[in-house]
């Protein structure tokens, strides 16, 4: 059985073992002990304040195998992107190209770097190491953020974002970022990646274009990856999806990969979750993921139940791993 709750100071070792595992481009979850101690500890001191609007906080959460103890898995809650840091990314736009004179018309796709999503919350930092993956874990850890947020809304933003890794090969080598980007900056992709992740972001306003780029301009290979995903994000990708967040062409700037994005009340399990009164019982058909509906002391799992009326029914194991007792509420969704 597998829980999903806050990262706690004992799980360094092994959220840095994550990181490791990674891989290049994944930019939230860098290979940077210094830096992943920061974000552990932001994550400690948001999940204990108290709060009624959204500031500038990180929530980090891991998913632990009961049996064993073994943290195997993590995602996390931004809130405040692009408030303190600048967030870059490429707008893509068509405009027209008319010629009377040389009877054309013809649409061209440019990129645009622009910084638009100030404010927003943004999910990511989902990984969950190779051995845990299938059955259902990494749909759990992905969407026990939105059972977070459910919890208390006001404290997130109302426009939910997600990065998606692009096309970046076990070497680091990036088609986009070599024929495109790399020629601003002057150093290698994992370089410029590791800078985006721990510094303020100036590099970026101080070398990159201020001007549209034409996307014809750049090599097939380029072209190919705008908008794609890395071999590894494809079950990431269909998540976000079914949660309710579409692609509406901005792109990172590095790696080409989507940039999706949601209104925050429109996420699925915002909308179709409900609260319920749990009561021990047998284990039923039903299969739900269901938390405690808080954020101090937030958990959340997986569990087959049955429902009668707004009670639902679950094994003693189940109240047990999210810290309740029976009459309590708990928030439920169906599993899909």
């Amino acid at each position: 059985m597998y829980l999903v709750r806050p990262i706690e100071e004992k799980d360094f070792d092994a959220f840095q073992a994550l990181a490791e595992l990674s891989g290049p481009g994944f930019t939230s979850l860098p290979d940077d002990p210094a830096l992943l101690k920061g974000r552990v500890d932001l994550s400690l001191d948001s999940f204990k304040a108290t709060i009624s609007a959204p500031g500038e906080e990180g929530y980090l959460l891991v998913l632990e195998e009961m049996e064993t103890g073994q943290v195997v898995g993590t995602s996390a809650v931004k809130v405040g992107v692009g408030v303190s840091k600048p967030f870059f990314n490429f707008r893509m736009f068509s405009i027209a190209q008319v010629s009377v004179a040389a009877e054309r018309r013809f649409d061209m796709d440019v990129m645009i770097l622009v910084n638009e999503y100030n404010g927003s919350t943004e999910v990511g930092t989902l990984f969950v190491h190779p051995n845990a993956r299938g059955g259902g874990t990494g749909g759990l850890i992905a969407q026990a953020r939105y059972l977070l947020m459910a919890a208390q809304p006001e404290r997130f933003g109302r426009t939910i974002i997600a990065e998606l890794r692009g096309v970046v090969d076990d070497q680091g080598y990036s088609p986009f970022w070599e024929n495109l980007t790399s020629k601003f900056f002057h150093m290698d992709f994992t370089k410029a990646d590791f800078l985006s992740g721990t510094t303020d972001k100036q590099f970026i306003l101080d070398l990159m274009p201020k001007y549209p780029i034409y996307v014809d301009l750049l090599t097939d290979d380029a072209r190919e990856v705008i908008g794609k995903v890395h071999t590894e994000g494809g079950g990431a990708k269909l998540l976000l999806e079914r949660e309710g967040f579409s692609f509406d062409r901005i792109i990172d700037i590095f790696d080409g990969g989507p940039l999706v994005s949601a209104p925050r009340d429109s996420l699925r399990t915002l909308r179709q979750s409900r609260l319920m009164t749990i009561r021990v019982g047998a284990k039923g058909t039903q299969r739900v993921r269901l938390s405690n509906d808080c954020i101090k002391g937030f958990r959340a799992c997986g569990a087959e139940v049955e429902m009668d009326g707004d009670t639902l029914i679950a094994e003693a194991s189940i109240l047990e791993a999210l810290q309740v007792k029976e009459g309590d509420l708990v928030r439920v969704v169906d599993h899909t």
